[in-house]
Order: structure tokens, then C-alpha cells, then sequence
């Protein structure tokens, strides 16, 4: 039998090839033994898959194999390892009943590409983890890794003695093999794509629980097992709140008695695997949560929950329709935060601190439809974007609306019910919908889903005809239907305003009457998108525009402040309104008796403002301004914490030295944020920084230490930090990890880091696509907020470039966006 050759390179699965491979291949099972021995003091993990499956007797196809193939037999019978190249097990001459072993080992592990373990520097303790999508799987265990080939899959574990094992089920059995080793067995899954499947070991510390039919499990490294306790209960509740809420609004429970919910180190974000939820262990908060913490950890947790239903039990066919796996996973996220935890004000928060994202990218090169054409699963990894998911989000609220909560429900009903364990493709949805409303959704489908960028929809007052709203699409076509409200509010007797009227309106056309809206008078406001029912630019009349700018804090409800504050911040980003008056507007809201749920958000479009936006001569200006209203709201109850930790990032004047530093005895997060800051204005105090280190509870202290020194306005410790975030890529993701962009380019620093810029260009040029919640988090954390007219220039070639994996260039041409805004509006660069 020839060698394998040593060179293991691989090949992107096409559309086209895998709508082939599924016409041919009807996959029955997966049984997998995975051995996890070798990772315990090495690298290298070990799989043995044996895939039952049927086709068309005499023809050929491929398995996918992304590692060191050992051994393949089919059935009975031994391929030749000359078959194994570019990461495919070519097969021939197949029978009409097959059965396919192939053995692999698996050396890359240390670069969160499929498989990643990772050394606990807190204990020594190793951890491993999976994380299978896109099409990751392949690097663990041979498989069909595509969507629409599901299949039960088994597993079986050889793992060191002290380590717990979690799958996608409950072990069947856990047998003592050996002095040193455990073997765990998982019985079959249901019918499942191989990118929700997982494998994850080490010695976990576990939590179980039982909250009503479910049997629920928490994991985490023994180094935060006191965190993981603290969280335990909130997180417990809400995952109990979730399964009752998804179970009942989608007309089936979720598909098994135990829900596990796993997290790891060195992951960024999370993974929807069935059953066995995995997170990247930064979301556990190292100090007491604040309120954006809880909700950001309840957005997460419902959004992958919610994937259990929308992804995994039902699954697209290809990745062209990933959009419906992630957006609407995010929208009944906010959808249950909002109606059955105690997150009522989500759709609020959506409408402040996530939605302005997917205004900002729709607006600029990276736009593209929501329903993108992806020829190769390499393309499907560029559409993990604020499109996809914000954007999506958004225009799936404003289907609800448009078809009515009823309908909309029943339509999601009866789509589960038909195509439990299958997959879809976008026209099963629209189909199940237009059945339960009645209404024809093949327009809307083309108008929302197909076409990239935002309408505008502007409120006239002027017309001989009345008031109407104008509805302007960004290609000059015919602009997208929208269900919207406009809400009327008149100045009250208190200074404040009273709600007069709210109308409501489905646009028609470029043009429609708005018959009935009353006169707001002198003083008075007409919001218009007032719910934020649609996903537009929204744009009010000349004196509305003048009383939201000068008395947004007076708008009597929570969302009629989010749908404010994010009209202001697109003016902002669009140009039509400058740093200054934005921030004007953000402090005033924060000054009012705003909901807690907005004003952790407002706080930090506060800062970015004043650092990022600003003209760097009037950044200390900008920064003093934020810093007086968070310390005023640092008097608030349960507002300190957030307050005080903006006023240490925006400001190291000494005046606030003794309040910042009474409060970071009890809030470490706090105290490094101090650091940092001080580091910048040249105030660093190298025994502070040892000694919060030596306190810091977090075993990844010495991560938001180093950010510390990457502030330092020295090039020696510019280049040190570099060399760690960019080159050498070996921080985990932890909160010091999201610290660094912030740290590193300063605007006050500018001349010292823009050589450092164009040295990110040509590494994030290099980056093969593969380890994509890591990679994508180097990209869009990491991109420079400094810089120039030619740094932009190479930037834009690079996001252009088809030598740069669609994923990278992407993300480029998003950044590179956002910093061409920021120069304009410092008066760098001609808008």
C-alpha cells in the first residue's frame, strides 16, 4: 500500500459538488471512536470512523478527511492511501450498501481549527474542545460535512481517567479501560449535519440540576469554578425559561430530557452543538456581573438555544440560507428575553447596542443581500456578519409584524412539524408562513432578502397632499414594503413630552399618506420607525429633528429613547451629524432616568464617540464630557459599576483618582481599566500593575496585564504586544483579549502605531479562513482606528483580493469602512 504524501492540503466543498454528492449518498449512521489519550501531554488526537451509507451501485464520490489518513477500508476491503488527497477520500466503484472505516489522526489542535486544547496556565489542567462549523468536522473524524447529509452519529471516547466527557447526549456507559483511562460511551443522536456534533473533555468542574422535564448540566474549568457557581442560578433560570418558551411557542420540546452548557477557554463566542451547547468561557464574568453583562449572557444562551429548533433540528440545505439559522436564531432571542425572562426591554437594547452595527456595515462595501450566493463553503464563512445576523434579525421582527404574532407562530408551527430532522430551503419557511397569514410573500421575500442596503424613509410635512413618509431605496429601485409607526409626542406641562398619537402605516411605494397624524406643534416630535418595527434609516422633519436633537431625554419610554439614540448614531455615521452634537445628545439621554438595559450601551457610544470620532485635539475635551456624566451616574443605584468603569477608560485626570480607586478594591475589572488609562498618559506604576495582577482572581490575569503594557507609549511594548496579539496569535479570548484594540491604537498615539498598521495588513492578509471564531475576532477586535489616506488605500485592495480568503476580505472591507468615517469626521479626509 502506497504512504499518504506529508503535504495534507484541502479544498473548499462546493454548491455544486455537494448538491451532487447529496442526490448520490443516503448517510445511515456515524459510529466514532475518538481517542483523546494523546492530548493529555500532547497534540495529537486520534479517530476511527466508520460511515454507513447507500448510493447508486458503480459510482464514485468522496469522504471528507482533513488530517493524517492511516488507514481506509471499504467495505471489507482496503483503499489505497494514494485515494486520500487535498483533504477527500476518494472512493470508486461503490456498492449499493456500503460501509466505510477510514482511521485519522489529527495534529493541528492548537489553533481552535476544528479541534483546540488548550493548557489552563492557572493549574496546568488541558481542556479540549470541538467546534464543528463550517466544515470542521472533517478535521476530527471523516465524514459527508455538509448540511443535508444527516445522519445519527455515535461516539465513543478514550479519554484520560480524570477527565469529563460531554456530547451531544447523555454517556450510556463510563468504563474504567486501564489504569489511566476511561472509555465513555454516547448512544446515537438523532438525524444531525455533522457541524452540531461535539466532543469535548478535560476535568471539568459540572453543575447538574433538575428544572422541570429537564435534566441540566453546567461545565467549566476547575480554575473558575467559583464564577460558574455564582452564574449558576441565573443561568439555570433562564435556560429553564428558554426550553419551556421555544417548546411551547414552537409547537414541540426540545428532542431530549438533558441540555448541557459547556464552557471552555480560548473559544470566541459560541457553538450551537444539540444538546451540548458550547461557550467560549470569557462570557463568564470575572467580577460581579453588571447588567449588560446578564443580558448579553441571556442574548447568547437564547440564541443558541434557540438554534436547538431553528439549525439543528431543522437545517438548511446549503449554507446560501445560513441567514436563517443565524438570524433567526437571534431574533427569538430577543423575542424570549422579551417575553418570558425578565429581559423585557430587549428589543430596546437590540435597538441600541446591535442594530446600529448592521445599519453601519448594509451602508458600506461589505454589503450584500441577506440571502448571499455562496458557491463554496469558503464563501459561507464570510457571511458570519452583522448582515446575517443583525440585519437579519431586524427584517425577521419585521416579517412578525407584517404577517401578525398569530400567524407568524403558526407558520413556525407547522414548518417544524413538516421538516423535523430535515432540511429547508428559504421557500418551505415563506410557504409555511403565506399558508397561516394568507398573504403572498414572494414579493416581500425578493425585496428584503435578495437586495443589499438600507431604505431611507423620511417624514413630509410639506406636501399640498398632507403628511406622508417617502421611502427612498439605496439602488434607486423600487423601495422594500415597510410596516412602521409613527409616534406623535407634544410637549408636556413637567418639560417633558406626552405621547399624542401613534400611527401605523404599511408603506406603498416611494410615496405614502399618512392620513391622521396629528400636529405635534411647536416643541413637539414626530419619531419616526417609533417600536423599530422595520429595519430603515429613519428621518424626521426638519423641527422634530431639532427637538429629538435638543430633548431626546424627554421622550417619556424606553424604546422611544433606544429608537433616538440609534436615529442619532446613523446621522453620525452617515455624515449628517457631527461628533460633537452626537455626543450632546448621548450625554443628555445618560443624564436622564434612563432603563438600565440602555445605559451601559449609551455609556460606551459615549466613549467611542469622544476617542474614536473626535478630532484628536479635542479628544481631552470629549473625554472630560463623558467623564462628568459617569461619575454623576456612578451615584445611581446599580449604575456604579458601569459608570465608574467608562469614566477610568475615557479619563486619568487626578481629580478622580480617589473615587476610581476606592471603588477597584472591591471591582478588579475596574482597576485594570485604571491601569491602562494611566499607562497612556504616562502615569504607569510598574508595583500597581504587579500587585492588581497577584489579586486578580481571573486566571488569565496576566493577559489584562499585558494589555496594560500594550497602552504604554513606548515602541518597545507596542511591539512586544503585536508580536503576541498579531504574530504569534497565542492570547486566549478573555476580557483582557477584547481590551487590546483599545489599548494598542490611540488616537493620542498615533504617530507611534501606524507603522504597526500596515504590519497587521500583511498578516491578516495571510490567514487561511480556517479557526473562524478566532480568526474573525483578530479582524474585527484588532483593526486599526488610526491611520491614513494610504493605509486605506491598501486596505481596500487587500478586502478586493481574491487571493485573500473571502472570510478575511470581508472583514477588511469592513473595517476599512469604519476607519475611513472615523478620519472624515476628524477632519483627516475628505468625506
Amino acid at each position: 500500500m502506497s504512504a499518504q504524501p506529508e503535504t495534507i492540503t484541502e479544498r473548499s466543498l462546493t454548491r455544486a459538488e455537494a448538491e451532487e454528492r447529496a442526490a448520490l449518498v443516503d448517510v445511515q449512521r456515524y459510529d466514532v471512536d475518538i481517542d483523546m489519550t494523546g492530548l493529555l501531554e500532547g497534540s495529537t488526537w486520534r479517530s476511527v470512523s466508520t460511515i454507513t451509507f447507500t448510493c447508486e451501485p458503480g459510482s464514485s464520490t468522496f469522504v471528507d478527511a482533513v488530517g493524517e489518513v492511516t488507514d481506509v477500508t471499504l467495505n471489507g476491503l482496503s483503499v489505497d492511501l494514494e485515494q486520500v488527497r487535498e483533504g477527500r477520500v476518494h472512493l470508486t466503484d461503490l456498492a449499493g450498501h456500503n460501509e466505510l472505516v477510514v482511521a485519522m489522526t489529527q495534529d493541528d489542535t492548537g489553533r481552535a481549527a476544528g479541534i483546540h486544547r488548550t493548557v489552563d496556565a492557572a493549574d496546568g489542567l488541558v481542556y479540549v474542545w470541538t467546534s464543528f462549523e463550517a466544515d470542521d468536522a472533517r478535521r476530527a473524524f471523516a465524514c459527508f460535512d455538509q448540511p443535508d447529509l444527516k445522519a445519527p452519529h455515535a461516539f465513543t471516547v478514550l479519554a484520560p481517567a480524570a477527565w469529563t466527557i460531554t456530547s451531544n447526549r447523555a454517556p450510556s456507559s463510563i468504563e474504567e479501560t486501564g489504569a489511566t483511562t476511561r472509555t465513555w460511551r454516547f448512544p446515537d443522536t438523532p438525524p444531525l449535519s455533522t457541524y452540531v456534533v461535539v466532543v469535548n473533555g478535560g476535568p471539568f468542574h459540572e453543575i447538574r440540576e433538575r428544572r422541570g422535564p429537564h435534566d441540566l448540566g453546567l461545565f467549566c474549568r476547575q480554575s473558575l469554578k467559583e464564577f460558574l457557581e455564582r452564574d449558576a442560578p441565573q443561568l439555570l433560570t433562564l435556560t429553564e425559561q428558554g426550553l419551556a418558551f421555544f417548546g411551547e411557542t414552537f409547537g414541540q420540546p426540545f428532542g431530549q430530557e438533558r441540555y448541557d452548557q459547556v464552557f471552555v477557554p480560548d473559544m470566541g463566542g459560541a457553538m450551537e452543538n444539540w444538546g451540548c451547547v458550547t461557550w467560549g468561557d470569557m462570557m463568564i464574568p470575572r467580577s460581579t456581573p453588571t447588567p449588560a453583562d446578564e443580558a448579553e449572557l441571556a442574548s447568547v444562551l437564547l440564541h443558541e438555544m434557540a438554534h436547538m429548533w431553528f439549525g439543528d433540528l431543522v437545517t438548511m440545505r446549503w449554507w446560501d440560507d445560513l441567514w436563517l439559522n443565524e438570524a433567526f436564531a437571534s431574533f427569538a432571542s430577543a423575542w424570549a428575553a422579551a417575553e418570558a425572562t425578565e429581559h423585557t426591554d430587549a428589543w430596546a437594547a437590540f435597538a441600541v447596542d446591535s442594530e446600529p452595527i448592521g445599519y453601519r456595515q448594509d451602508a458600506g462595501p461589505a454589503s450584500h443581500g441577506i440571502r448571499g450566493d455562496v458557491p463554496d463553503v469558503g464563501q459561507a464563512m464570510a457571511n458570519f456578519d452583522a448582515i446575517t445576523y443583525l440585519k437579519g434579525q431586524a427584517v425577521l421582527r419585521q416579517l412578525s409584524v407584517l404577517v401578525g404574532d398569530e400567524a407568524f407562530t403558526a407558520g413556525l408551527q407547522a414548518y417544524f412539524a413538516e421538516h423535523a430532522w430535515g432540511n429547508t430551503v428559504l421557500a418551505d419557511l415563506v410557504g409555511a408562513l403565506e399558508e397561516a397569514s394568507g398573504r403572498d410573500l414572494s414579493g416581500w421575500t425578493g425585496a428584503w432578502l435578495d437586495r443589499a442596503g438600507t431604505d431611507t424613509i423620511a417624514l413630509d410635512l410639506a406636501a399640498e397632499d398632507g403628511p406622508a413618509l417617502v421611502v427612498t431605496a439605496p439602488d434607486g429601485g423600487e423601495p422594500r414594503p415597510h410596516r412602521l409607526s409613527v409616534r406623535s409626542f407634544a410637549p408636556a406641562p413637567d418639560g417633558g413630552l406626552r405621547v399624542v398619537a401613534t400611527t401605523t402605516v404599511e408603506t406603498d411605494g416611494t410615496r405614502t399618506g399618512l392620513t391622521g397624524l396629528p400636529d405635534a406643534g411647536e416643541g413637539g416630535l414626530h419619531l419616526v420607525n417609533a417600536d423599530d418595527l422595520t429595519f430603515a434609516r429613519s428621518r424626521t422633519d426638519a423641527a422634530s429633528l431639532s427637538t429629538l436633537l435638543g430633548s431626546a431625554a424627554a421622550l417619556p419610554a424606553t424604546i422611544d429613547h433606544a429608537v433616538a439614540a440609534g436615529t442619532v448614531l446613523d446621522l453620525l455615521f452617515t455624515g449628517e451629524l457631527g461628533p460633537d452634537r452626537t455626543l450632546d445628545v448621548l450625554l443628555d439621554l445618560l443624564a436622564a432616568d434612563l432603563a438600565p438595559s440602555l445605559v451601559e450601551a449609551l455609556l460606551d457610544h459615549a466613549r467611542v464617540v469622544a476617542t474614536l470620532w473626535t478630532p484628536a485635539d479635542g479628544v481631552g475635551a470629549a473625554g472630560a464630557r463623558v467623564a462628568e456624566v459617569a461619575a454623576a451616574l456612578a451615584e445611581r443605584p446599580g449604575l456604579r459599576t458601569p459608570a465608574l468603569r467608562t469614566l477610568a477608560m475615557v479619563s486619568a485626570d487626578p481629580r478622580w483618582d480617589v473615587l476610581l480607586e476606592d471603588a477597584a478594591v472591591d471591582d478588579v475589572p475596574l482597576g485594570w481599566r485604571i491601569l491602562r488609562t494611566r499607562a497612556a498618559a504616562g502615569r504607569h506604576d510598574a508595583d500597581d500593575l504587579v500587585s492588581l495582577t497577584e489579586r486578580d482572581p481571573d486566571p488569565e490575569a496576566w493577559v489584562s496585564a499585558l494589555a496594560v503594557e500594550a497602552a504604554l507609549p513606548e515602541v518597545e511594548a507596542k511591539e512586544a504586544a503585536f508580536q503576541r496579539m498579531v504574530v504569534d496569535r497565542d492570547l486566549p479570548r478573555s476580557a483582557g483579549y477584547s481590551l487590546f484594540s483599545g489599548a494598542f491604537w490611540r488616537l493620542d498615539q498615533a504617530d507611534l502605531v501606524r507603522p504597526f498598521a500596515d504590519r497587521y495588513l500583511d498578516h491578516v492578509a495571510a490567514l487561511d479562513g480556517g479557526a473562524m471564531l478566532n480568526v474573525l475576532g483578530l479582524i474585527r477586535g484588532f483593526f486599526p482606528s488610526v491611520g491614513d489616506a494610504a493605509l486605506l488605500e491598501r486596505a481596500s485592495a487587500l478586502a478586493t483580493d481574491p487571493a485573500v480568503v473571502p472570510a478575511v476580505r470581508t472583514n477588511l472591507a469592513i473595517g476599512t469602512d469604519q476607519l475611513r468615517r472615523y478620519l472624515v469626521a476628524r477632519g483627516l479626509l475628505e468625506g
